[in-house]
This record gives structure tokens, sequence and C-alpha cells, in this order.
């Protein structure tokens, strides 16, 4: 993406607004400036079968791409950030790789540890904090999402809605990826946790559920992610799913739009999609899709083209969820800069930002409820009413919250109390669930000198304790998905 302004110059040319709008037009970054791609012809790079058998999945690959264009001392971190650090492994598709330093630098490596999209898809030992590497409430599973498991994968967290993790796979790993827990291959500091019941019986298993609970009337699909799923299967699963009369929504899941966009824009794909939109439209469902993009120059022509094609075939809506983080989007300028990216140059409707969950290793990448509100108010009056992301914080236990939500607020220890109006599928019989109140915590890095002396008096060890309660919730998602199947 070409002439964003900086703040700086924003506001010069409007005579001291704080943000100026720009049409700026979408570039496909030229690949062949790394050495490993300098030979890749435009139809290859159009093929999802070459951009998925060339996916970096190791520093070792990312040399073979950059090659002298970074320093020794890149490799050297990411190597320790995987060896040490990382909860996801790593994999990006070439796609994805091109749009970090899109334009090339001087410094490729300065450039490189800079760049908002490189922070949180390749994220390095020197990115982590060390004085609080993780919350002392950080847990695997931070939402508590196998917990409410109706069936294996299947999670019921809402009175109306549901996630259907239909498989553990994705095209491309987020380093901040809340389903770490569950979500591609173990890493030296994570042991995944992994489905037991066969693929086929896991969906079968999903759709009696739905049709005995008559209360759910939109399905989340999601994973990992669908474009990882064969389109057959997906499509049959799909199909099943709009022969259930009271599912009137079903919201596809795919960072792939922007990750490997060539995925929708293979013809057996865009076919499929054509197919379901069409049986959708006949039943009177409303089918979307939902990506993942968290910076604006993700947003490349190519995905543009992803994204037509998917209204062309006939889907109601493409929205962004985006997850706000530091070092990456955590600026007006930066958020409006990329909801401008989605709407004008994609037709991509912002929708959310969701404050980055507390998983391990995460604290360099969270911000506090205090700056969410901060930037949710810098945001508001630029974007159409209906374009205008909402920022949440997704508070364990509870679900989804507006940022101005909460009913209390210890700015202090950095700690948010939340209360909310329905039931978790694990708080039935509950009687206090409507009246308790939950908490969610801001990065300690970001506390007054007091609060951070607070959480020093009484959190201990931050990372022993943390990886004490990981292993906690890890067993007890374990103990709940044996007493499901069972």
């Amino acid at each position: 993406m070409t002439d964003l302004i900086s703040p700086e110059l924003a506001a010069a040319e409007l005579n001291g607004q704080p943000y100026a709008y720009r049409r700026a037009e979408l570039v496909e970054p030229d690949w062949t400036r790394m050495p490993g791609f300098k030979d890749v012809t435009a139809e290859e790079w159009r093929s999802v079968q070459w951009q998925r058998s060339h996916c970096v999945k190791n520093v070792k690959q990312l040399r073979d791409v950059m090659g002298h264009l970074l320093e020794e001392r890149v490799y050297e971190d990411l190597e320790r950030d995987q060896a040490e650090r990382a909860t996801m492994s790593m994999l990006l598709p070439p796609q994805m790789l091109n749009t970090i330093v899109p334009e090339g630098a001087d410094d490729y490596t300065a450039a490189f540890y800079a760049d908002p999209v490189r922070r949180y898809m390749l994220p390095m030992f020197t990115d982590r904090r060390t004085d609080w590497a993780s919350h002392p409430h950080a847990t695997r599973d931070s939402l508590h999402e196998h917990e409410m498991w109706a069936t294996e994968g299947l999670t019921h967290r809402y009175p109306t809605k549901v996630l259907a993790e239909i498989l553990p796979t994705c095209p491309q790993y987020c380093g901040h990826c809340t389903r770490m827990d569950l979500v591609g291959n173990s890493t030296p500091v994570i042991d995944k946790l992994k489905f037991t019941i066969k693929p086929q019986q896991r969906l079968d298993d999903m759709l009696d559920y739905l049709r005995r609970t008559p209360g759910v009337r939109d399905v989340v699909v999601s994973g990992g992610d669908v474009a990882n799923m064969p389109w057959p299967r997906l499509e049959s699963f799909l199909t099943s799913l709009l022969e259930i009369e009271n599912i009137r929504d079903i919201r596809l899941a795919t960072k792939a739009l922007m990750g490997m966009p060539q995925h929708w824009l293979s013809d057996d794909v865009r076919a499929g999609v054509e197919r379901v939109a069409l049986l959708g439209r006949q039943r009177g469902v409303m089918i979307a899709m939902h990506t993942h993009v968290n910076a604006a120059q993700s947003v490349t022509p190519l995905v543009a083209e992803a994204t037509k094609a998917m209204f062309e075939a006939g889907l109601r809506d493409v929205r962004n969820q985006g997850v706000l983080m530091r070092g990456v989007n955590d600026s007006v300028p930066q958020l409006l800069d990329l909801c401008f990216a989605l709407l004008d140059g994609a037709t991509i409707t912002p929708y959310y930002f969701y404050m980055c969950d507390m998983i391990p290793f995460s604290e360099h990448w969270r911000v506090s409820v205090k700056d969410a509100q901060h930037l949710q108010h810098g945001i508001l009056g630029y974007l159409p009413g209906f374009a205008t992301p909402r920022i949440v914080c997704d508070v364990p236990y509870v679900g989804k919250r507006w940022v101005h939500q909460l009913s209390e607020y210890d700015e202090v220890r950095g700690i948010s109390y939340w209360k909310k109006n329905y039931r978790t599928g694990i708080e039935q019989q509950d009687p206090e669930a409507l009246n308790r109140t939950y908490e969610y915590y801001d990065p300690i890095d970001t506390l007054p000198a007091e609060g951070q002396d607070w959480w020093r008096q009484h959190a201990g060890d931050s990372i022993a304790k943390a990886s004490a309660q990981a292993a906690a919730s890890r067993e007890a998602a374990e103990s709940q998905k044996l007493i499901q199947i069972s």
C-alpha cells in the first residue's frame, strides 16, 4: 500500500486534525527483491500449490529466502525464540512474507525488526519482555474454550452462538494465537493438546448437537483455519449445517484470505463457495467470511481480488477481526490506516479489534484496557458507523466485552472487573453466574511503579507461576474432554 502518511504530516495538512484521510492505491510488493524468490514468475506466485509448497517453516528456510538481506543475528534471535519462548511453530506463506518490509530498505535488518507484520508473525527472543515475560494469570487456554466444549471442538459459550473448531491447523501461524493450546505443531515450550476423535466423527457429533439444540442460530466455522480443510469435506459440513432449521448465520473464519488469497482464488474453491452461498440464500441463511488482518501493508491487490471473488460467489459480507498489539497497530493512525485499507482497498468491513489474550509469553504484545479505551475514542468519527470497529476485551469466562463496559477498574494494579448477562455452557446450573464479577489483567509493565511493586510482592516468580497455571489449565481441559467423551 502506498501514500500512507505520518500523523505529523496529516495534522499539518488538515490544520491540526489528528488524522488525515487519503485514499491510497494497493500495491503488490515485488517478491523478486528477496533472493530466494528472485526467479519466481507471476504465474507461480498466483498458484496456491506453489504458495503452500514454499511456506517458510524454519530458520533455515527463512535464510534460504532472505539470504544476505538480513544479518546473522536475526536468524540467531529467531532460533532462540523458537527454542525458549515460541508458543507457535513457524509457518509463513510466501504471500505473507512478502508483506514484511514491502518496499525494501537500505538497512533491511533494522526495517525487518521494526516491521509490524514481522513483529507478530515472526516473534524474536529480543521482542519478548524479560521482566514480565508472562502474566502470572496467563494460561494456555486463556478463554477456557475447551471447558465449554459441548462436543469435541464445539465451544458453546454464548446462548445463541457456537464456535466449531473443525481442524487444528492453519496455512500460517500467528505468534499470538489465542488457541495456541490446540492449534499447530508442538514447540519446545508447548506440548499441544490433540483431538482424539476421528475427524468425520467429530464433525458428525457437532451436527448432532446443533440439531438437538434449537437455541443455537449462529455457527462460527473455524479451527485452525477453514482454508486448510479440503474443500469437498468443508462443503459437505456446510451443506449439512444449512439443513439444520435453527441455523441462521454461518461465518467462515480464515486468515488465509490475507495470508494466502490464492486459495480463495482457486477455481474449485470459488465454485464451491458459490454453491454453498446459493443454497444459503435459498434457505434464508446469511453466510459471511471473517478474516484477520492486523496491519495496512497486508492488504494487497491479491487480497482485494480474493475478497471480490467471495462477493461474486455470493457471500453476504467479508469482515475483519484484528488483534490489538503493541508494536503492530497500537496507535490511532495505524488503526485508521488499516481500516481504510480494508474498506477502500478490499471492501472488507472493519468489525472487531480484540485485545491480545493472556497466553504465555505474550506480555510484549498486550495493551492495557486504559490504552484500548483511548484507541477506541481516537478512531471514532472518521469511519462510517457500520465500519467503525469495536475494540473488545475477551474476558475469561465472560466473552467479548466492549472496552468501556467494565464495572470497576483498578488502574494501579491493572485489574478490571466485568459482569455478564448470560450463562456460558458450563454455568447452566450456577445461580451466581450473572452476579459474579470476573477479572482481567493489564500487562504489568504498563502499570505505575506502585502497581508493579504490588505484583512483585504478590506474584512471586511470574514465569514459574504462569507455567504452573498453564499446566493446571491443560489438566482441567483434558479432564473435561474425557468426561465429555465418556
